[in-house]
């Protein structure tokens, strides 16, 4: 058996596809364009490559797009008091602030002081609090985990009742909001860790298996149960002197080839979760301006 492979590029283009039509239909209802805003601290090369990826897309959707680009000296309180003006400008529908932040800025801080209505990235406390209760519908999901969640349902449905799903990983960017998706939809969830006792005892149960943990290839195949669909968020970068000396490539959490013998479903690494998070970064700031305009919000 040879998994389906889950192309991230071409439904991330059907999630853009539906912002764009959302976008217009605002538009032509109340004049209202989604506004979006990026605050990009200091010269990080790969900050700056996701932020031009980030505004180019927000324009392509139809959006109003503006970029605040600050030097890597900007202090604390200049940094909150742009996050203060842009929340208090009704023409921004979201904001989002680049990680990571250069020494000396508390990003927490940062994160924190953006209006819970314009947290694009769904980081804050109080959408990560809406989430963790159940509360999908007046708050903005993190969109990493809305994306892969959007895989989850292209196999399984919305409802996952009988599925047991593991998820490797608990940080608060990725592996609680997951587990608190993939709980919201009924499945039995388990929540695992480097600390879990025989971690591939627990996989080898999981109808669905979420691997984010940062270890290039960690997951092997005999830790996957057969058919079980496997949604791999980790990137990571190896040597490859196949390619050549110096060379390397990306790969994820899971040894793909292997695990592509076993799982039903699988996402590749690159071109899986990846394009889904700029997707549902758009959606979240159409929900965002649909709301802003008293309108009800569209489901992605």
């Amino acid at each position: 058996m040879t998994a389906q492979i889950l192309d991230g590029k071409e439904i991330a283009k059907g999630v853009i596809a539906r912002v764009k039509s959302e976008t217009e239909a605002l538009v032509h209802a109340t004049g209202v364009t989604p506004g979006l805003a990026v605050i990009i601290v200091g010269d990080d090369p790969a900050s700056h490559v996701y932020v031009s990826s980030k505004s180019r897309m927000a324009k392509e959707c139809g959006f109003r797009s503006s970029q605040y680009t600050l030097e890597a000296t900007t202090s604390q309180e200049e940094l909150a008091a742009l996050v203060a003006k842009l929340n208090a400008d009704t023409s921004v529908h979201g904001i989002l602030v680049q990680l990571p932040l250069p020494a000396g800025l508390d990003a927490d801080a940062i994160i924190q002081a953006i209006d819970p209505a314009k947290d694009v990235d769904g980081l804050g406390v109080a959408n990560a609090g809406k989430l963790m209760t159940g509360d999908l519908k007046t708050g903005l999901i993190s969109c990493t985990p809305a994306g892969a969640m959007v895989f989850v349902r292209q196999v399984h449905g919305n409802d996952l009742s009988g599925r047991d799903a593991v998820v490797i990983g608990r940080s608060n960017l990725f592996g609680k909001p997951m587990a608190a998706l993939l709980l919201a939809a009924n499945a039995t969830v388990t929540t695992a860790h480097s600390r879990t006792k025989d971690l591939a005892a627990h996989c080898r149960r999981a109808d669905i298996l979420v691997a984010a943990v940062g270890r290039p290839q960690m997951v092997q195949c005999d830790w996957i149960k057969p058919g079980a669909t496997v949604i791999d968020v980790g990137i990571n970068r190896i040597d490859a002197p196949e390619r050549g000396e110096g060379k390397t490539r990306l790969v994820g959490d899971v040894d793909f080839q292997a695990a592509e013998q076993v799982a039903g479903t699988i996402t590749p690494v690159p071109g899986g979760v990846g394009p889904m998070t700029i997707a549902m970064l758009m959606a979240n700031t159409v929900i965002s301006a649909h709301r802003a305009a008293g309108r009800e919000p569209p489901v992605f």
